[in-house]
């Protein structure tokens, strides 16, 4: 090896251990490798998590199974948050908490919505449906039944919102509403035509990571026949 090899070897080394120092450096006043200088820094971040828990609380008024409602939330309090923290209604489940997974299904004046996706604030005035506001004078609905029947759950986490969508299928069938899997939109839909590949259709933004998804479309069958 020449002595021009070894001074470039020396140099290599030399830099490697420069490199290490500054890194070092640079993580011991405080900087996050890999983010750039408009990032703000640790003590930022918890002056602007500290604003947010300090966010100011407006009320909202709505009708919640029935039963009128008036709740204290921060502008960025979730409907389903709203439910569960305030209310008490633990029905609607918190499982993705970015509406993919259908499990804090709730009717908002008649029609599903994924509460996790929705604005406490923003339900001023509406009538919304939970899971525990299904059943009536102590019978329970017909698609809470026919779940028993069918052996529709497993783990029960996915329930009360594959029951919830389930119950607004049959009112959107009602109401005559079409979906992608309908043959024929030229003629008014009814129950009558919620066949199987329409029920699935229909539920599909609703997950079971149990997989009972046959006797969940029995179910909603059942439901159907007999609502």
């Amino acid at each position: 090896m020449s002595t021009t090899d070894k001074d470039d070897e020396l140099t290599r080394r030399q830099f490697l251990l420069l490199a290490g120092r500054s890194a070092a450096g640079a993580i011991a006043l405080g900087a996050r490798p890999g983010y750039g200088d408009d990032q703000p820094d640790a003590a930022a971040g918890e002056a602007a998590q500290a604003a947010d828990r300090g966010a100011a609380r407006s009320p909202v008024s709505f009708v919640v199974n029935g039963q009128a409602r008036t709740v204290s939330v921060e502008p960025r309090t979730t409907l389903l948050d709203a439910l569960r923290e305030e209310l008490g209604l633990t029905g609607p489940k918190k499982g993705c908490d970015r509406g993919e997974c259908g499990a804090c299904t709730v009717h908002v004046d008649g029609r599903r919505i994924v509460s996790c996706m929705a604005l406490a604030a923003m339900q001023e005035g509406k009538r919304i449906t939970t899971i525990e506001g299904l059943e009536r004078n102590g019978q329970l609905h017909p698609l809470q039944s026919a779940f028993i029947e069918y052996d529709g759950f497993q783990c029960g986490f996915c329930t009360s919102g594959q029951i919830m969508s389930g119950v607004a299928v049959i009112e959107e069938a009602r109401a005559g509403w079409p979906s992608a899997a309908t043959l024929d939109v030229t003629r008014r839909f009814g129950v009558s035509d919620l066949t199987k590949a329409e029920i699935r259709e229909r539920m599909s933004g609703n997950l079971c990571r149990c997989a009972c998804y046959p006797n969940i479309v029995d179910a909603v069958a059942q439901a159907a026949k007999s609502s």
